[in-house]
């Protein structure tokens, strides 16, 4: 999950590599480094913990490293090795000449290192990467061609990995390669970039190529050079990028994970736009490229996912499912991937992955590609790896998330799975969801009001903030809501923080409720209503300290809640993608009134690219 970025060009290198650095922390924030060619020599800066480490670094040498034009950049999310200066990237040889940065995990490593120990090879760190270094340092020396080096080594390299390197003897040029992590480089006048992903790149391009994997990019100030590992070579697709350096901004808010929460009225607006158009019209879904007599007697649906995504993919199930009565199974990825794969022709599989670049569900929708089935993907990157597998691809148009807390792109995969549900119910010939498509016109309408009026949120996070644990129930369509709530605590605070659907409360988990255990009812108005309230008095019966989110006025709640947060009325169906909403915001100001890195939670990244 590691970020990467190299510019060559006319311009100092350096500010332009911290600038994508910068914008890639959300892939990792454990420690970070720099290497560039300076007098004709590769020089390695680099430094533990949040990049404005390196940055202070940087500021006492700048005069001197400010002199390059041609650099690479890291920051790590750490695997193998713990985040230390001598782990950090980049990493070199022995003769120090040659300089790597590498997303991803080298399975091999520990064979290539006693190769390459035999060989007259000091390690110097703990990482998988270093292994890469000396690796393409060996093909050079007999070679003497970078671009040649660095194909040779990807034969004997297994994983999943993402390079750049830079050699002092080849001092204007930069190779690049990837096998099942992300690159993209971006075309400038008179220099060129690369990156693990568009944010490094959009304040100074707009013309990309994202690479695919086995393919080795050489860059210089004025060319870019494509192959394959065979060494063909291979025409470029050179595409404009869809966003501004705008989206980038905190626009005057104090985390961008906030600002991101307040953007959910107008993603909803987005990913409804020219899909639901009236009340009385079928919802329009041409990315669905299933034939509609298939779609209409498919009877087996699977979704893989991860984190929230899953939880997302759980809210689908239960609409597919209710809409439809189409059968769906929702599985992590990472549990999918280790069992038999058993799927087929006749059965729609629909991976879900905010970045589009998440390992184990790539690998689950091409197991299951393999088996014939049908792939829908629904991600907020339509760029990305997974979208490239995709049989049918339903971006959500949430816009760059830049907080590592998954939040409107969480509400954009919400709404797509409404959309997608009603399509395949009306295909199959279902026309009374006339109610639903009215509110979920008027849902950016409610969730507005929820964000107009957080004093109730605020005083409940004051309140609670000084909690260990935390246990979110819910039943039905707002389980997964439950388990998005606690996961969103536990990512942003710490706090231990666990979803459970509200009838299991007595089947074990009500032994941890005493005076000091939060419990947070999710209270919908809806046939699981009355249900959950019991389940909350029992709750307050072992003297847990209780929360309700609700939309009922229900007198009863005064007595038993310590805090009630109040949300418009909704229908039960679509309760999900309003009562998160203060979920979020709950999340975010205990964390905040803790003091916690909001954005860049402690052990996490945004895209989490290996298994």
């Amino acid at each position: 999950m590691c970020g990467i970025v190299g510019y060559i060009g006319r311009n100092s290198a350096v500010d332009i590599l911290l600038d994508g650095l910068t914008s890639l922390e959300y892939r990792g924030y454990d420690s970070s480094g720099i290497a560039v060619n300076i007098d004709g020599k590769v020089q390695l800066y680099k430094a533990a913990g949040k990049l404005q480490n390196l940055k202070d670094i940087v500021e006492k040498n700048y005069a001197e490293i400010s002199k390059s034009t041609i650099g690479i950049g890291h920051i790590r999310w750490a695997t193998h090795g713990a985040p230390t200066v001598e782990n950090a990237h980049p990493h070199s040889c022995n003769c120090g000449k040659l300089a790597v940065v590498h997303n991803g995990i080298i399975e091999n490593f520990k064979e290539l290192k006693e190769k390459l120990e035999k060989q007259g090879c000091t390690f110097r760190s703990q990482t998988d990467t270093e292994t890469v270094a000396h690796l393409v340092a060996s093909k050079f020396s007999q070679t003497h061609d970078l671009t040649e080096a660095v194909r040779l080594a990807t034969k004997e390299i297994e994983g999943a990995y993402a390079l750049c390197v830079i050699h002092q003897d080849v001092k204007d040029t930069i190779v690049a390669t990837r096998r099942n992590a992300p690159l993209v480089v971006g075309f400038g006048d008179g220099e060129n970039f690369v990156a693990s992903d568009v944010p490094a790149l959009i304040q100074y391009t707009k013309k990309a190529m994202y690479l695919d994997d086995n393919q080795i990019v050489t860059l210089t100030p004025d060319s870019v050079k494509l192959i394959d590992i065979d060494n063909n070579p291979v025409v470029q697709k050179v595409e404009m990028l869809p966003w501004e350096p705008v989206a980038l901004s905190k626009m005057g808010y104090k985390h961008f994970m906030l600002k991101e929460i307040h953007e959910q009225p107008d993603v909803v607006r987005n990913v409804l736009s020219g899909k639901l158009r009236a009340i009385d019209e079928p919802i329009v879904l041409k990315e669905v490229t299933l034939d509609r007599e298939k779609l209409k007697d498919l009877n087996r649906i699977q979704i893989v996912a991860c984190g929230t995504s899953l939880h997302a993919a759980m809210v689908g199930k239960y609409l597919i499912e209710d809409f439809c009565g189409i059968s769906v199974d929702v599985e992590p990825s990472s549990e999918y991937i280790y069992r038999k794969t058993i799927t087929d022709k006749n059965t729609l599989v629909i991976g879900v992955s905010q970045s589009g670049e998440t390992a184990d569900t790539i690998t689950a929708v091409r197991q299951a590609k393999s088996k014939g089935s049908h792939i829908l993907i629904v991600t907020n990157r339509p760029d990305s790896t997974m979208a490239r597998e995709a049989d049918s691809l339903i971006p959500v148009n949430a816009g760059i998330e830049v907080s590592v807390a998954a939040t409107k792109s969480y509400m954009a995969q919400l709404i797509s799975f409404y959309l997608l549900a009603i399509y395949i119910a009306e295909v199959k010939g279902v026309n009374d969801l006339r109610d639903l498509k009215h509110e979920l016109i008027i849902l950016p309408q409610k969730i507005e009001k929820v964000l107009a009026h957080k004093e109730d949120i605020q005083q409940c996070a004051r309140k609670f903030s000084g909690s260990k644990d935390f246990i979110f129930i819910a039943r039905g369509i707002n389980f997964p809501t439950a388990l998005e709530g606690a996961l969103k605590l536990k990512e942003i605070s710490y706090i231990n923080a666990t979803g459970y659907t509200a009838g299991e409360l007595k089947h074990g988990p009500i032994a941890m409720l005493d005076e000091s255990m939060p419990v947070l009812s999710i209270l919908m108005s809806g046939k699981v209503y009355d249900k959950i309230l019991s389940n909350s008095e029992e709750a307050k019966a072992r003297n847990a300290r209780m929360i309700a989110l609700t939309d009922s006025t229900d007198p009863k709640l005064n007595e038993l809640f310590d805090c009630i947060i109040r949300v418009p009325e909704i229908s039960e169906i679509l309760s999900p993608a309003l009562a998160v909403v203060p979920l979020q915001l709950l999340a975010y100001y205990i964390a905040e009134f803790l003091g916690k890195d909001v954005d860049q939670p402690r052990n996490l990244a945004k895209s989490v690219t290996v298994e």
